[in-house]
């Protein structure tokens, strides 16, 4: 399996923002990966100073030398704590474009941001940077919540047997080699309010929903088998009842992972360019890290797929 070989992290410079920056240099220590920490400062704030207050370009100048001190003081401080390396980067501009612009400058395998930087509103994530990223970003995305204290140990990946499945899974591997997967499919029946309202009688639709757990079960197995995961290195479940991003959370709760990983939109996804609404959910509600999978992780972009 291929190992990591270029991470690129972003930060605030928030002390929220170092949750994220201490994972990836976790990350890039055990994979022998590069490790790149950047700081966009944003162009539209500058904007705003110079119709606001009548500043210039030595004010602007000012703030572009102080975050590119706080940029290096964090990188030496967590180069020291994790023994590696780290390159830094500032750039001004919009703060989702040039984070992933320069992911793809670098071919990155790997983004990986915080969920929430500087301000009040702790916990909401929906329309923020780190959501963007994600949204914009061809590359995988790693969302940072906890405080990193141990390699990932136990990881959640939902499936719906998409194409983002398979990459989901090689991507869990990829960045813990040792957790345990749960594998996990929500079951969805379509077709079982049809049928009571009908009037079929309940051990009819039981048999339904019974044939349906079993195939999925067996799909998964499958899934298992063909990424070449190993029976104790995995758990496999098939939980229903709410909807697909409510068992997840509730499922990553129940099985105390600290890791999700989730295919940017599955099956029924219309527009690339959007997240699907069950990865939104999931971004916003749940607890644990959160990585945002892409059909073709890795080094994948080399060979032509970035983008699509």
């Amino acid at each position: 399996m291929n190992s990591l070989r270029s991470i690129v992290t972003a930060t605030d410079l928030s002390a929220p923002s170092r949750h994220a920056t201490s994972r990836a240099a976790m990350l890039a220590k055990a994979s022998g990966a590069s490790m790149t920490l950047m700081h966009a400062v944003d162009s539209a704030a500058f904007d705003d100073l110079r119709r606001w207050l009548g500043v210039g370009d030595e004010t602007s100048g000012k703030v572009e030398q102080d975050a590119r001190r706080q940029l290096q003081e964090v990188a030496t401080e967590v180069s020291k704590r994790h023994g590696i390396d780290i390159r830094t980067h500032l750039t001004v501009g919009h703060p989702v474009d040039q984070i992933t612009r320069h992911g793809d400058e670098l071919d990155a395998d790997l983004l990986v941001t915080g969920t929430r930087g500087a301000g009040f509103f702790r916990g909401v994530l929906v329309g923020s940077t780190a959501e963007r990223v994600a949204k914009r970003s061809s590359r995988p995305v790693l969302l940072v919540r906890q405080l990193p204290r141990a390699p990932y140990r136990r990881i959640l990946v939902p499936v719906d047997f998409s194409e983002w499945s398979r990459a989901s899974i090689d991507l869990a591997r990829q960045l813990a080699p040792r957790a345990t997967l749960v594998l996990m499919h929500a079951l969805e029946m379509p077709y079982e309010g049809k049928l009571r309202f009908a009037g079929v009688a309940d051990d009819v639709v039981m048999r339904y929903r019974n044939e349906a757990r079993r195939e999925a079960q067996q799909r998964l197995r499958e899934l298992a088998t063909e990424a070449g995961l190993r029976m104790n290195q995995i758990q496999m479940i098939t939980p229903d009842g709410a909807d697909p991003w409510m068992l997840i959370v509730q499922q990553e709760q129940e099985h105390d992972c600290d890791l999700v990983v989730i295919g940017r939109q599955g099956r029924h996804a219309l527009d690339e360019l959007l997240l699907g609404s069950t990865t939104r959910m999931v971004i916003s509600e749940g607890a644990s890290d959160t990585l945002v999978s892409s059909p073709h992780p890795g080094r994948a972009h080399r060979s032509g797929m970035a983008g699509r």
